[in-house]
């Protein structure tokens, strides 16, 4: 009884580069963003702690804003996580900030929306700096009509043509609210396609971006797309973007972490 009245909740705001893990999940014998979290947190306060993360990332995928909760005993100030955490951590895995906060915090419940941001890089040759980092397509791209199809799915939507049969049978639920979206032409060959929502399911985002890449590049129209959110049929979307472009860039919520803090 003790022991769990000295346990004290922390919140961490983690970015990484994708690229070397099989998505943030725990897995068996591969390796993982939470793998590594657990690792560093052990190392750091000789504690084994589960990680809760507000958004689950797949393979290859890059986070800018991740947030992650854990518990603790261990008396650290936020400051002394975030450096001690770096320490133990790989080269491409980072805390930004660390707060504690009350016990009560759920970051995957409470959080109001999720932001996440596709790197297209539009050129006729590779790019070594970008290619870890944006998928790289070439020839013209028609933006005005990439934008008419993020139109037609801003709104509340059952995405099931957006996500796996797989993901279908598991959730059930496939029904989402999306925000914003958007295609918008960045520098030195970059498009980025931004997008908000309540919440995604898996894969969601890197096949919607397959689909408007084919609008994009005219191999498909944008009454083939309206028939693909109203045929409601799992896999119909896509072909699903490679993991290397897709970034979380923050996740929201109606409070800020210093609001809560204990």
């Amino acid at each position: 009884m003790a022991s769990q009245l000295a346990e004290r909740k922390f919140v961490i705001t983690v970015e990484y580069d994708g690229t070397a893990y099989h998505g943030f999940q725990l897995q068996v014998k591969s390796p993982t963003i939470q793998e590594e979290l657990e690792k560093a947190i052990l190392a750091l306060t000789g504690e084994k702690r589960r990680v809760i993360p507000a958004s689950r990332t797949d393979a290859g995928v890059h986070a800018a804003g991740q947030v992650v909760a854990f518990r603790t005993e261990a008396e650290y100030s936020p400051e002394v996580f975030v450096n001690g955490l770096n320490h133990f951590l790989p080269h491409d895995i980072a805390v930004k900030r660390a707060y504690r906060v009350k016990n009560t915090i759920n970051v995957r419940k409470e959080a109001t929306s999720r932001e996440y941001k596709y790197h297209i890089l539009n050129s006729e040759t590779r790019s070594p700096l970008c290619e870890r980092f944006a998928h790289l397509v070439k020839g013209e791209l028609d933006l005005n009509k990439m934008n008419e199809a993020c139109a037609l799915i801003q709104g509340e939507h059952d995405f099931i043509s957006f996500a796996s049969a797989l993901e279908a049978r598991r959730r059930g639920k496939t029904v989402r609210t999306i925000f914003q979206a958007a295609v918008v032409r960045g520098k030195e060959g970059l498009i980025v396609f931004e997008i908000k929502a309540n919440s995604f399911l898996t894969h969601q985002v890197r096949n919607t971006v397959g689909s408007l890449l084919r609008i994009g590049q005219g191999r498909s129209s944008i009454e083939e797309f309206t028939q693909i959110i109203d045929a409601r049929q799992p896999g119909l979307a896509g072909p699903s973007a490679p993991a290397c472009g897709l970034l979380l860039v923050r996740v929201n919520y109606p409070y800020s972490f210093e609001e809560v803090a204990e």
